[in-house]
């Protein structure tokens, strides 16, 4: 039986109405991944803070129940000491090493200088490896719990105390701490003032300890 002008039209028009319906379910497939892709985000930085995965070293830790020192055991703390492209800072730790007993708290000091002619605000991030060691590195003091402000040309000592829980695997005998300072939104075009050979405060070295 012939095909008629209709029946061809009916089913040309037909494909374009399946071509839409494809069309619009791919768009809905790609508008979902995009906000889970963002909603995973948030979702691997609580997983990281809760389990330690990847260095995180979660929040500031309290406890009304001392640890038990493990006087038969040593590990070496080993402290670094970074800074986002976009800092204008002089950052690095006073102390570079320590051998500590599990349990036990122990302070050491970093040093940070605004090398610039204004005020700037900053957020330290924490990284501890191996990463596997994170969920055991206790901070009951650190300055990464806040934003650190340094005034034009400051220089600030800035504390950390931490604690290497005792039920950290025995086969641990070296940690390092390490800290990258970023420079807060809305303070980037102080880099311009770094470069400036009239700036005062470039001409001062970080202060040696």
């Amino acid at each position: 039986m012939a095909t008629g002008p209709k029946n061809e039209q009916s089913n040309v028009s037909n494909k374009k109405v399946d071509n839409k319906k494809v069309i619009r379910n791919l768009l809905f497939v790609v508008v979902g991944m995009f906000g889970f892709g963002f909603a995973l985000v948030p979702l691997y930085d609580v997983f990281c803070e809760v389990t330690g995965l990847n260095g995180k070293t979660g929040e500031q830790y309290v406890s009304d129940v001392p640890m038990q020192v493990d006087t038969t055991r040593e590990i070496k703390v080993e402290f670094l000491a970074n800074l986002n492209a976009d800092m204008p800072w002089e950052f690095k730790p006073l102390t570079y090493s320590v051998r500590v007993h599990p349990g036990e708290a122990t302070r050491i000091e970093y040093v940070a200088r605004n090398k610039t002619d204004r005020d700037i605000t900053g957020q330290a991030i924490p990284s501890v490896a191996p990463g596997l060691a994170a969920a055991y590195f206790q901070k009951t003091e650190c300055f990464c719990f806040t934003e650190q402000v340094l005034k034009a040309g400051e220089e600030k000592i800035m504390p950390v105390v931490f604690i290497v829980d005792p039920a950290i695997d025995k086969d641990v005998h070296e940690i390092a701490l390490s800290y990258t300072f970023f420079i807060k939104p809305g303070s980037e075009d102080a880099r311009a003032v770094t470069e400036s050979k009239s700036n005062v405060a470039l001409s001062t070295p970080l202060t040696q300890y």
